[in-house]
């Protein structure tokens, strides 16, 4: 039987404000309730779940590295980074770490320049539109992948 599956979850820029940043585009649940669901969903599939948040590209770049070897799982919500940071692209293509990229409003359906993604193409998948339902499928797909693979 393999080891429950350890999952990280980066929240990128800006995203401590959720509940009172333009919650008509992405909700009013706070970060600490997110999270909160993240960690009940975790118990209830049996993973262990890291959440961590920053505004600081080189922050989140240190923890994408130190994934490599703690983590079997990596749900990414970058931000602003996300079309920005070919840095946080190339993280993510070196560490040998399945992550998928989330967001809780639909790109297409916001500003020409928030519809390119950066790090989506290093991700094996990406889930946006779906509110904070986009994390926990994240996490349910992480999950059953890692709970798939031969030991």
């Amino acid at each position: 039987m393999s080891a429950a599956p350890r999952v990280l979850v980066i929240h990128g820029p800006n995203l401590n404000l959720l509940g009172q940043r333009e919650p008509g585009i992405y909700g009013a649940q706070t970060l600490a309730q997110l999270d909160e669901s993240l960690h009940a969903l975790a118990g209830e599939l049996g993973a262990e779940l890291t959440c961590r948040q920053s505004n600081h590209e080189g922050v989140i770049l240190d923890w994408i590295h130190a994934a490599h070897g703690t983590a079997d799982g990596l749900i990414i919500n970058p931000g602003a980074y996300t079309h920005t940071s070919v840095a946080i692209q190339d993280a993510l293509r070196a560490v040998p770490v399945p992550a998928v990229e989330v967001h809780l409003s639909n790109l297409y359906r916001r500003e020409s320049l928030r519809q390119v993604s950066m790090s989506g193409v290093a991700c094996v998948g990406v889930i946006m539109g779906l509110g904070t339902a986009s994390y926990h499928l994240a996490l349910r797909y992480l999950v059953a992948e890692h709970t798939a693979r031969p030991s």
